[in-house]
């Protein structure tokens, strides 16, 4: 898989889309800083790393691409179960390098300045997110060849 940007699914969706989209990241963010209310910041400040969007964009991903495969006669719903798959898989990831993220805010900030400390951190969200991902890609790679080998061997 190619990492790469594309803008069509920004003119594909529906107004009502956004609606959905914002309204629960909004909702999971207040979610967040009430837990940090009630149980302390740094307990609350971890489920700001849950990816507030990503019950809404699944189901919109999942809708689109089986949309886009039955308008071509072809049943669309494995597909869309892939490409949601898929983003959660990435929101997983990143999930992750927002773990270290907040980690290394939360121990960095007293010691250092503000700005040197989300240089810090914004470097290692990235670094982390990525690692997980190559790492994953490899080993996704790996069964992926395995398996077409054996099948390849079979015919």
């Amino acid at each position: 898989m190619i990492v790469s940007v594309n803008t069509t699914g920004l003119k594909r969706a529906q107004w009502y889309e956004y609606v959905i989209r914002f309204g629960l990241g909004g909702f999971v963010t207040a979610g967040a800083g009430f837990i940090a209310k009630k149980s302390g910041a740094s307990f609350g400040g971890l489920f700001l790393a849950f990816p507030a969007i990503l019950a809404a964009s699944s189901t919109l991903i999942e809708k689109h691409e089986r949309e886009r495969k039955e308008q071509k006669g072809l049943h669309g719903i494995y597909r869309g179960r892939l490409s949601a798959a898929a983003d959660a898989a990435g929101a997983a990831m990143g999930s992750m390098g927002l773990i270290a993220f907040a980690w290394l805010v939360w121990k960095l900030m007293p010691k250092y300045t503000a700005w040197e400390v989300l240089a810090a951190a914004t470097l290692t969200w990235a670094l982390v997110s990525f690692s997980i991902w190559w790492i994953w890609k490899r080993r996704y790679l790996r069964r992926l060849r395995r398996v077409l080998f054996r099948r390849s061997r079979d015919i």
